[in-house]
């Protein structure tokens, strides 16, 4: 068979709410998922073991071994549907994407794989179901199943879809200062004001602007490179700039391409040190 290839596309919360703590330790949360035209990518083949190996700008120090999710969703569906449907796979991953970023990174990883071995072995299932069975490994990857703009409540794996919300295409820069956030810290930290839900209404600018990523603060606390980047990205007039998940990256929407590519270079020349994606949302 020749080699198969799925995309672990990067995942920014377009906003971000905590309503509360809970007693198992996780937050309710409802959060406003919006995907990005690129990210991490896949290649497998069939092969006598499973094997993972890893690649790419951020490749370092990331595990290959079984605790990998994207060794843990291929085991977890093999387990599921049987080996004589799902064989063993030698699995390249390219991280393109910054870990410990607030852009899905693990969790798009394993959503493509699941996404992979659906189209390749298990193609009657549906993306609710992938999601549900991928999305046992962790809360962020049953969004990142479909990687389409949704509302994710819960602890961000009940989700539901938002065509009131046309964001498709909309041109999109991702930057990131190059230090990782841990998300445990930056959760616990929070200040525990309900802020209420998302804002609801008919005009997507209004509803995106009256939201916030309660997360941003104590993220700030623990990367205060945050603030430089906003800064930096508000400057160059896109319509929303905002941390994403519990940071460091932030993004900027922009009316067009052209004023996204604009400000990509501007930020090049004065931070070159800085991690950027150029894209579209999907």
């Amino acid at each position: 068979m020749a080699a198969m290839q799925e995309t672990g596309w990067a995942k920014i919360n377009l906003a971000l709410h905590i309503r509360a703590r809970r007693s198992d330790g996780y937050h309710a949360i409802e959060t406003l998922f919006a995907f990005v035209d690129d990210g991490d990518a896949i290649d497998a083949e069939e092969a006598g073991a499973d094997a993972l190996t890893i690649d790419g700008e951020f490749a370092a120090g990331l595990s290959a071994g079984g605790d990998n999710l994207v060794l843990r969703v291929l085991a977890l569906l093999r387990e599921r549907y049987g080996a004589a449907r799902v064989p063993p796979l030698t699995i390249r991953l390219t991280k393109r994407l910054p870990v410990a970023a607030g852009i899905g990174g693990g969790s798009a990883d394993a959503a493509a794989m699941a996404r992979l071995v659906r189209r390749h072995f298990l193609p009657e299932l549906g993306d609710a179901t992938l999601a549900r069975l991928a999305g046992s490994l962790g809360a962020d990857i049953a969004a990142c199943v479909a990687s389409a703009t949704c509302l994710g409540v819960g602890v961000g794996e009940e989700l539901s879809p938002v065509p009131e919300l046309p964001l498709g295409g909309t041109p999109v820069l991702l930057v990131n200062p190059g230090q990782p956030v841990a998300t445990g810290p930056v959760f616990a930290a929070w200040d525990g004001v309900d802020r209420g839900p998302l804002f609801t209404g008919p005009d997507l600018r209004a509803q995106l602007f009256a939201s916030c990523n309660d997360l941003q603060r104590p993220a700030t606390a623990q990367c205060p490179a945050i603030v430089d980047v906003l800064t930096e990205l508000g400057a160059l007039k896109p319509w929303l700039a905002r941390m994403s998940g519990s940071g460091a990256t932030c993004f900027a929407l922009f009316d067009a391409p052209a004023e996204r590519d604009a400000a990509a270079l501007a930020l090049a020349k004065r931070h070159p040190a800085w991690w950027q994606m150029a894209g579209t949302l999907r």
